[in-house]
């Protein structure tokens, strides 16, 4: 098994929670400045299973092929481009899957190549429906899953509102009703 963190914010990144479900060969891969503030709260802490990423770089990982993109706000404070905070795409069975993590629409995303994408659509700490679903009908994937909205912020009715937005040729599977 392998557990991607994006960033280190509590909707992301929650130690507990990650130590209930993973196992002796879990691994836990994560941004480089998550593993160095992981050892700050945690001196102790066996890193041995935990792998450090940058933005824009190409791993393997259990012979899987893990892509790291570039995951920040452009105008907010909240995700700033200089905490090196990824997104991924993971390919498994030749299919990618492109997971964005709290990000903004910005520069380099619309070359995304994927099956499946993750998109957040909250807009307060990501970007919002609109903007999401104007990456989406760029990157062309085969099905879009919006994220980030329906609890901390953005309304549930903004899964449907997104999915309107989208070329007719992407599916959008809507999983917070």
């Amino acid at each position: 098994d392998i557990i991607f963190i994006t960033h280190n914010h509590y909707d992301h990144f929650d130690l507990p929670s990650i130590n209930k479900v993973k196992k002796d060969d879990t691994f836990i891969v994560m941004p480089n400045t998550c593993i160095r503030e992981l050892k700050e709260i945690d001196t102790e802490i066996n890193m041995a299973n935990y792998i450090g990423v940058s933005p824009n770089e190409q791993y393997y990982i259990k012979d899987i092929n893990v892509e790291t993109v570039s995951s920040y706000n452009k105008d907010k404070d909240y995700h700033k481009e200089s905490n090196s905070w990824v997104g991924y795409i993971i390919t498994l069975d030749n299919e990618k899957i492109y997971i964005a993590g709290d990000t903004d629409y910005h520069e380099g995303l619309d070359k995304i190549k994927c099956d499946i994408a993750l998109v957040p659509i909250g807009g307060t700490y990501t970007m919002n429906h609109e903007e999401a679903a104007k990456l989406v009908n760029k990157i062309k994937p085969k099905v879009a899953i919006p994220t980030h909205y329906g609890s901390i912020v953005g309304d549930k009715s903004l899964g449907q509102e997104f999915k309107n937005l989208l070329d007719k040729d992407i599916e959008c599977q809507i999983l917070i009703k």
